[in-house]
């Protein structure tokens, strides 16, 4: 098992799919989420479903620039570092 003490990740694709279960398994070991993706309710869905973990819904199309930008802002603002 991993060690994620204070550890955040970025899971692109989270609503659904690879990037959901991605999500799902980092948050069961308390890794604090920055969850992406297109749709923002299947984004809180899977942040429902981590029982707990801290989560950040961010919609993004990852080919825009400037929504990656924000992200990371959004994503520093919150967790302190990515």
């Amino acid at each position: 098992m991993i060690a994620a003490s204070g550890r955040v990740a970025v899971i692109t694709g989270a609503g659904s799919g690879i990037g959901r279960a991605t999500a799902l398994a980092l948050g069961a070991r308390g890794y604090r989420l920055v969850l992406v993706g297109r749709r923002r309710d299947a984004l809180e869905e899977t942040a429902a479903a981590t029982a707990g973990a801290d989560c950040l819904a961010c919609p993004a199309d990852v080919t825009d620039e400037a929504a990656v930008q924000r992200l990371f802002a959004d994503a520093t603002a919150r967790f302190g570092r990515v």
